[in-house]
């Protein structure tokens, strides 16, 4: 039986994976942590554009935010990623069953067809 983690939590992080905007950013937090302003920099977009994807990562619980003064610190936290991966794992474990139950099923099929083409010859 697949277990699946709350599908609001899911829903929320594969739909933050989507966009590729939102995964560089994560990229670059997963080298430390990083101010707004500093991840917005390599994106040809406004400062509040790049809040808007850092926001729906927030929701995702893939970044976490701290105020250092003025300045708003963002930070990586990959638990959301685990739970993901652990989803995509389970996913691909349950069709690769189906798969190699079928390529088993095909081919006792040929080989049952094999043998009994052979005997009418």
């Amino acid at each position: 039986m697949i277990t699946e983690s709350n599908p609001t939590e899911l829903d929320q992080t594969l739909s933050a994976l989507a966009d590729p905007t939102r995964r560089a950013i994560l990229r670059r937090l997963s080298e430390g942590e990083a101010r707004v302003t500093e991840l917005a920099r390599p994106f040809a977009m406004s400062l509040n554009a790049v809040s808007k994807h850092i926001q729906i990562l927030e929701r995702a619980g893939l970044v976490h935010r701290r105020r250092a003064g003025r300045e708003h610190v963002l930070s990586l936290d990959p638990s959301s990623l685990d739970e993901a991966a652990a989803w995509i794992n389970a996913q691909r474990a349950a069709w690769t069953a189906r798969l190699d139950a079928l390529d088993a099923m095909l081919r006792a099929e040929d080989r049952a067809a094999a043998g009994g083409s052979s005997e009418g010859g």
